[in-house]
């Protein structure tokens, strides 16, 4: 019986730190962990005796790996920002922030991709065809990512504002509570 679309792969992580996929009848690595990532598959990492979650866990290490060999997304001080805003009355929104703004980037990087589709589909492959290509896309790219930037800081500025107004109407309740 073919299992729903909607249904996640189910992995399990084992005391001795050794993933199993359920689907595959098979131990895997953090490498096949990764290439599920990479291919869109949707899965789930769940201790083996306790069923408790892990799959967050399980995403950090792939990112840790990531970050310690070859070239790093992340430079120091943007980790050391993202640190800061744990415990942060606005880490909630933070994380909902960035969020929106990789869905952002993931947006604009699909419409440069679709735009680039002719040449895979014409066998233009050749490096004059890269070459114009790319010369039309720069400037084009470079306003994406002005435009981006813009949103993104006028996202940042709305949630900012919506926080004060949430904080003044909350203190405004208490100061009215006190003078009763």
């Amino acid at each position: 019986m073919p299992k729903p679309e909607s249904a996640a792969r189910v992995i399990k992580k084992y005391p001795n730190r050794r993933l199993y996929d359920s689907e595959a009848s098979a131990y895997i690595t953090l490498n096949d962990v990764k290439q599920l990532v990479m291919d869109g598959v949707r899965f789930v990492v769940q201790d083996a005796k306790t069923g408790e979650d892990l799959t967050r866990s399980i995403l950090l290490q792939i990112i840790l790996e990531e970050e310690s060999g070859g070239v790093p997304m992340f430079s120091a001080a943007m980790l050391e920002q993202i640190i800061r805003f744990y415990g942060h009355a606005m880490q909630g929104m933070m994380g909902s922030y960035l969020e929106k703004n990789v869905q952002a980037f993931i947006d604009i990087q699909n419409k440069l991709s679709e735009q680039s589709r002719g040449l895979y589909d014409n066998a233009a492959l050749n490096p004059e065809a890269w070459t114009q290509f790319l010369s039309v896309q720069s400037p084009m790219l470079q306003s994406m990512m002005s435009n981006y930037l813009e949103q993104s800081k006028n996202l940042y500025m709305q949630m900012q504002e919506q926080m004060q107004e949430q904080a003044r109407q909350m203190l405004g309740a208490f100061q009215n509570v006190q003078k009763k």
